[in-house]
């Protein structure tokens, strides 16, 4: 259920599809390096921690994929929440009147 009491139709949904993979693609670039430059501030690092590395502390690992996790969560929502409402508008959006209609034969 959303919460501005509208959900894509089945044809936004289908409209949306090549957007969305789209749009996941750049969101993920765009929160990879996010990640880096916060990494880098917060800890005067240019390297993100490895799972497996045995240079950094448990700590600073778990640290690293938590805050890692939240900025792809919080850039995905966004680009997919505002990806949607830009393909609803543009399915929203009034059509000029055909040709036909002009006319009177349509």
């Amino acid at each position: 259920m959303s919460t501005d009491g509208q959900e894509l139709s089945r044809l936004g949904k289908i409209a949306y599809k090549p957007f969305g993979l789209v749009l996941g693609l750049l969101g993920g670039l765009l929160a990879s390096k996010v990640f880096a430059l916060v990494w880098k501030r917060i800890s005067d690092e240019d390297e993100t921690p490895k799972p497996l590395s045995g240079e950094y502390s448990t700590r600073e690992v778990l640290l690293a994929a938590a805050l890692q996790g939240a900025i792809f969560g919080l850039i995905k929502t966004a680009v997919d929440r505002y990806g949607m409402k830009g393909v609803r508008r543009f399915l929203d959006a009034p059509r000029p009147p055909s040709a036909h209609a002009r006319d009177g034969n349509g």
